[in-house]
């Protein structure tokens, strides 16, 4: 889900911001929600289910539901699967798997979007390594997301802490700008060189997501048009907050 091309990177009055966080705020409680439901024997429609009826209790719409013609609320991705894999009854978690949840939500003319890496019961040492590199990746590209630092700081920040451990970063898929739209300028990829790019500003928001796989950077696309998998059938892990960048240090809505 990655439409647009960058153009100027929208600065968010106060008011905006103030509604992007409680947006953020009801993602998050969803996703807790739904991480604390996660055990072998479930099948990833049984998430979709409970996200659905979440949002309609929170009185939000889902982001993704029709976006591109995107057939669900959620992306649950299993294992090698990276991102986009759409949910279904017959998709049944096993112990050992790793899930990942991604959610965006439409709240007040405002989107928040946030991912999570979830273990599956009990899963290998690799497994746990990854799921520990890739929110490391987030925590450090989030942290470079301050005023007067620039866009290639983060990217930079990503790739270093998934390639000093012999992982690497999804190269074709990226993070991007939040608003009024659920992908706006720019594309934050999830490499790239200190220093570059355009300067970031207070009032910026942005969804920083890691890709990490266990193997080789490349992917490739199911036959359903939207499963994305590693090329190598290595596991991936992902990880994704909506966030702000503040006067001080940045703001976590999700």
């Amino acid at each position: 889900m990655t439409p647009h091309k960058d153009k100027s990177i929208e600065v968010k009055s106060p008011g905006e911001i103030a509604i992007m966080r409680k947006a953020g705020k009801i993602l998050k409680d969803v996703l807790d929600n739904l991480v604390s439901l996660v055990s072998p024997g479930m099948t990833t429609w049984d998430f979709e289910f409970k996200a659905r009826r979440l949002f309609q209790e929170k009185g939000v719409k889902p982001a993704f539901l029709g976006y591109m013609n995107y057939p669900a609320v959620l992306c649950t991705s299993i294992n090698e699967e990276v991102v986009h894999g759409i949910p279904s009854k017959r998709r049944i978690l096993k112990n050992g798997d790793l899930l990942k949840i991604d959610a965006g939500l439409l709240y007040k003319g405002f989107y928040a979007d946030s991912a999570r890496t979830v273990p599956v019961g009990d899963v290998n040492d690799e497994s746990h390594l990854l799921i520990e590199v890739t929110k490391k990746a987030l925590w450090n590209g989030i942290g470079e997301a301050r005023a007067g630092k620039r866009l290639g700081d983060i990217s930079y920040a990503i790739q270093t802490a998934a390639e000093t451990v012999g992982f690497s970063v999804v190269r074709e898929y990226t993070g991007h700008g939040i608003g009024r739209s659920l992908h706006e300028p720019p594309q934050i990829p999830n490499f790239g060189n200190p220093n570059r790019g355009p300067r970031l500003k207070t009032g910026m928001v942005f969804a920083i997501e890691p890709m990490v796989n266990a193997g080789g950077w490349e992917t490739r696309v199911l036959k359903d048009n939207w499963t994305v998998v590693t090329a190598d059938g290595r596991r991936s892990a992902h990880f994704e907050h909506t966030i702000a960048i503040t006067k001080d240090s940045p703001e976590i809505f999700t």
